[in-house]
């Protein structure tokens, strides 16, 4: 009896899976490519249009960007960079959280601002060992912001009003709260205020969080936490069951539901981890740098995070860039109109912060069509080299 003679699928096969493998490299290599296009390319345009518009104002575009490199490539520069990227890394995980979710918490501002005010009494009326104050300001602050994103969470679910329409009036609501009580004889002292602004108590020695001295000046540590945020926004999103049915309920309610997803509890869940995540925005500047809360307390930082999230594309990492690219245009942007760098208008700087966020949405859709383009042209050819290679087995066994 004659042995069986070997079939040429499997060599074929493996060469298949080889090609398969390549042509999945190349393709996640391009996916890559792609990502980074969308902001570079917002940056480019961005800094294209500021300079058409300093050079029509009389100004030298080229001596500004000079100024604002020059300052950043310093140690005091870099410190001051590194210390702002913290701030609005923290804003921008606050609002893409919810982004994840397809939920816009246009709150993160009064959130944030009701938490620090919170945090600061506290601080300013509680004087434990630090070990114990710090993470009790930091519990404070996030269970303010999350029960006040919960408010609109619950309205959504219960009532089917717009996230958007109730977060936008929570922060006028938080703005009118944080009015009635920074007032002397509740949040403010009635007597020992050294300026003619109303501000809570300066909070405790035990309260601040430590800093690291630098040739550039005091290094906050508080980007440490903001580390620890990134990396469990990541773990989370991508490594739990509730970061799948997270995603999975962004992209369809009712493919969520019908896979066993409670969709109002991940609404409300989502809501109140946004919240809770806005309420350490205010916490660098008041626990590193201010120490009260006052009624010149940081403002406009829940806006910011909504465009650095948008610039990073709601990804952990991504944020990180994007985050330092703001904060690289706001402390180098401070140099500008310096009597000794040439007076440039700093309003320049929201210019940039415009235009990037204009220019990132078109972007962002031009490198979206491009993809799907070639996405739709390498499975073309996937398909018609599958063909080939099938009607050249067929060919070769009817050989």
């Amino acid at each position: 009896m004659t042995s069986p003679k070997p079939a040429p699928a499997a060599p074929s096969g493996a060469a298949g899976a080889t090609a398969k493998r390549g042509l999945a490299q190349r393709f996640n290599g391009e996916r890559i490519v792609l990502a980074l296009a969308a902001p570079v390319l917002a940056v480019v345009l961005s800094v294209v249009i500021c300079s058409l518009l300093l050079a029509t104002s009389g100004k030298n575009p080229f001596d500004a960007w000079n100024v604002m490199i020059t300052y950043g490539t310093k140690s005091d520069g870099q410190v001051a960079i590194i210390n702002r990227s913290t701030t609005y890394y923290l804003a921008a995980a606050a609002a893409a959280f919810g982004f994840r979710m397809n939920l816009f918490n246009i709150g993160v501002e009064g959130q944030y601002k009701l938490a620090a005010l919170f945090a600061a009494f506290v601080g300013g009326q509680v004087d434990l060992p630090a070990i114990i104050q710090v993470p009790l300001l930091l519990v404070t602050a996030m269970l303010v912001g999350g029960m006040w994103a919960a408010v609109a969470g619950l309205l959504k679910v219960y009532r089917g009003v717009s996230e958007v329409i109730s977060t936008i009036m929570l922060n006028s609501i938080a703005t009118a709260v944080v009015g009635l009580l920074l007032v002397p004889g509740i949040f403010a002292p009635e007597k020992g205020t050294t300026s003619n602004s109303i501000q809570t108590n300066p909070i405790s020695e035990s309260s601040r969080f430590f800093s690291i001295d630098t040739d550039g000046g005091p290094l906050w540590g508080f980007v440490v936490i903001a580390i620890v945020v990134g990396v469990a926004f990541q773990f989370t999103l991508n490594r739990t069951r509730f970061g799948f049915d997270l995603r999975a309920t962004g992209r369809s309610e009712s493919a969520a539901t019908a896979s066993g997803v409670n969709v109002k509890r991940m609404v409300v869940t989502s809501m109140v981890v946004s919240g809770a995540l806005a309420g350490l925005i205010g916490l660098p500047e008041l626990m590193q740098n201010s120490y009260y809360f006052g009624q010149s307390f940081q403002a406009g930082l829940g806006f910011l995070g909504i465009s650095v999230a948008l610039l990073g594309r709601n990804s952990p990492i991504g944020m990180v860039f994007a985050a330092l690219l703001f904060a690289f245009l706001d402390a180098t942007g401070s140099q500008l109109p310096l009597p000794q760098n040439g007076e440039f208008p700093f309003e320049i700087v929201d210019v940039m912060k415009g235009t990037i966020v204009i220019c990132v949405v078109v972007a962002y859709e031009l490198v979206r069509r491009y993809g799907l383009k070639r996405q739709q042209q390498k499975v073309g050819a996937e398909l018609a080299a599958q063909a080939a290679a099938a009607a050249a087995q067929k060919k070769e066994v009817s050989a």
